[in-house]
């Protein structure tokens, strides 16, 4: 295996998705999908058994490309439609579209709703494909009980009706059909019907919910429970039901799909190429920077360049925010807010995210230093910092209702824990439960002593509280003539607000960020050393203070009782031969007879 091939296997995504195996030079060998893109590609290469043809293709295997898609469904249609498209040479060749049903709205008067595996251009609607029948089966079980539609292929002219040559089935007689061959339900009445089965077709459920719900309150307030109770069950039934692809699309032609995700060094541009409305490519551009450029400038550059290399006719672009660009004649620019064009532009992005991060843990393997100084370069930006916060230290209070109250400083150098320089603060000045005065006591200690002994300083220093804590660190660092040396940020844990001193207003980071992720792992590692610490003084306080009240025995005996005997409980049932052979005959008489007396008051 070479080395190429053995960093792409540590860097796979456990997203589902599509893997796509390529050989030495470049053509495609096999398409597959996943429920986690991980564990599937890493079986090649790690599991046995596999058979022959199996392994002669494994060896072949030279690059392995992703696209992470938003569910197991979806990547078993994006798989579906790559193996048409590229015809892989190890994957068995599907020839036609019959592969996964459709819904079909049929286009005839009193539309009727039902499954088909074949699409006819007559100007009916078609909905999905589906990767599974029994989830076409399901949908349509539920618009036939949120609906009262036809299932006969009756003729409804209105001459046929009006003239009542065709009498109402089963499905009337059992309300499940509303009968309009006999003019027992209004056509305008079974197109809004019709409208409303479309909506949640589309995925988009609100207005229908909104609607039944209102119903559902109609009937609740004229004192119909019965009715109430069975639109309550139907409105139940749809907010559970989600199914919805953002592969695959009947409404869309051919469209290109653009998206960026970039850093302080560079730009990813994603490309998603949706061909008769279905996802056919997946292709992401780096661009270096050069001069701080912006993303609008370098989606431009990327949007130009990708459409020449795969010489795309498209009309339309889908892109996440406005650019300045002629693409040429008749070609227009959307910047989808809603809608399934939304979703592919959301695609789109998820798959530039994973092709800059699948570029950050190549480098972080290959080369941590170049690794580390982006990440400083990124946190020094993103934080408005005058220099790369290469030393980090972060505080957290630790007490339950005042008692033992301690406080613990962990730090980060370079990114990563420096567990040696760790430190623990029991708190002296405070009583009871005052957290802004715990942290200026404990920045006080901190930083007068690394002041004083000329210990290096921080660039950072993080505090987990919000303004409070914040200010009062802040104003012991003004003290100490350490604030213009020293930036110091406050996080809130509920929407982890980044707050700065004398600044009301928090910073927000992008939850991915990966600043945010370093400020959460040092409040995270904070936490957790300051409870471990805080959770043994209090042990070790409930169990030595009940052996505090015996006169004549020191702390020198209570280590060796509790050393020995491990648990105060052991010490009261322990005879008094038990105790003088730990501890001798004198003191063993008097812890005895102290804990005698105490379970005789107790009766």
């Amino acid at each position: 295996m070479t080395e190429h091939l053995e960093l792409i296997l540590k860097t796979i995504p456990t997203d589902p998705g599509v893997y796509r195996y390529f050989d030495s030079e470049g053509k495609i060998l096999y398409v597959g999908k996943a429920k986690s893109l991980k564990n599937r590609v890493l079986s090649y290469f790690t599991g046995t058994g596999h058979s022959v043809k199996t392994r002669v293709m494994v060896s072949k295997i030279a690059d392995v490309k992703f696209i992470v898609v938003q569910s197991e469904a979806d990547a078993l249609l994006l798989e579906n439609n790559l193996i048409k498209t590229l015809r892989p040479r190890y994957n068995i060749m599907l020839k036609d579209d019959k592969t996964y049903p459709w819904i079909c709205i049929k286009k005839e008067r009193f539309p009727r709703i039902f499954l088909t595996r074949k699409k006819v251009n007559d100007g009916s609607e078609y909905f999905g494909p589906y990767p599974a029948v029994g989830t076409a089966h399901l949908l349509l079980d539920i618009l036939r009980d949120l609906f009262p539609l036809r299932t006969c292929k009756a003729e409804l002219s209105e001459k046929n009706i009006d003239e009542g040559r065709i009498k109402p089935c089963l499905e009337y007689h059992i309300k499940r059909c509303a009968a309009p061959c006999i003019n027992a339900f209004s056509e305008e009445k079974y197109m809004e019907n019709i409208a409303m089965a479309r909506d949640v077709l589309r995925g988009q459920y609100s207005t229908v919910l909104t609607g039944m719900k209102k119903q559902m309150n109609e009937k609740a307030s004229i004192l119909d429970f019965e009715g109430a109770q069975k639109l309550k069950e139907k409105v139940e039934r749809l907010e559970n039901y989600q199914s919805r692809s953002t592969v695959v699309s009947t409404t869309m032609r051919d469209v290109d799909v653009f998206s960026i995700v970039s850093d302080t060094e560079a730009g990813y541009v994603n490309y998603l190429r949706v061909v008769r409305g279905a996802v056919v490519q997946s292709y992401t551009m780096e661009l270096k920077k050069c001069m701080d450029e912006t993303d609008e400038t370098l989606l431009t550059l990327a949007v130009v360049e990708i459409r020449r290399m795969y010489s795309s006719g498209a009309k339309e672009v889908l892109l996440p925010f406005p650019l300045d660009v002629d693409l040429g004649e008749n070609v227009r620019l959307t910047v989808p807010k809603i809608s399934e064009k939304r979703v592919l532009v959301e695609l789109s992005e998820k798959n530039a995210r994973l092709a800059r991060m699948e570029k950050v843990n190549k480098e972080r393997i290959v080369d941590p230093e170049a690794h580390t100084r982006r990440l400083m370069q990124t946190m020094k930006e993103e934080l408005q910092l005058d220099v790369e916060p290469r030393h980090i230290e972060c505080f957290d209070n630790s007490n339950i209702q005042g008692t033992n109250p301690v406080s613990s400083c962990v730090v980060f150098k370079d990114g990563r824990p420096s567990k040696k320089d760790y430190r623990h603060f029991i708190v002296k000045t405070v009583v009871g439960a005052d957290d802004f005065a715990t942290m200026a006591e404990v920045i006080t200690r901190r930083y007068t002593r690394l002041r004083d002994e000329n210990e290096p300083l921080p660039q950072l220093i993080i505090v987990d509280g919000g303004k409070g804590q914040l200010s009062s660190a802040y104003q012991i660092l003004k003290d100490l003539g350490l604030d213009k040396k020293i930036a110091i940020i406050g996080i809130a844990k509920r929407l982890e607000e980044l707050f700065y001193p004398e600044d009301p207003v928090p910073l927000y980071l992008d939850k991915r960020s990966p600043t945010l992720r370093v400020i959460q792992q040092l409040r995270d590692e904070a936490h957790r050393f300051g409870i471990t610490h805080h959770r043994n003084r209090r042990s070790k306080g409930a169990l030595v203070s009940q052996l505090d009240g015996i006169k004549g025995v020191g702390e020198k005996t209570k280590e060796t009782l509790l050393r020995h005997f491990k648990t105060v409980e052991k010490i009261k049932t322990s005879t008094a031969e038990e105790l003088s052979s730990v501890v001798g005959e004198s003191k063993a008489k008097i812890i005895h007879s102290y804990f005698s007396e105490k379970k005789d008051e107790a009766k």
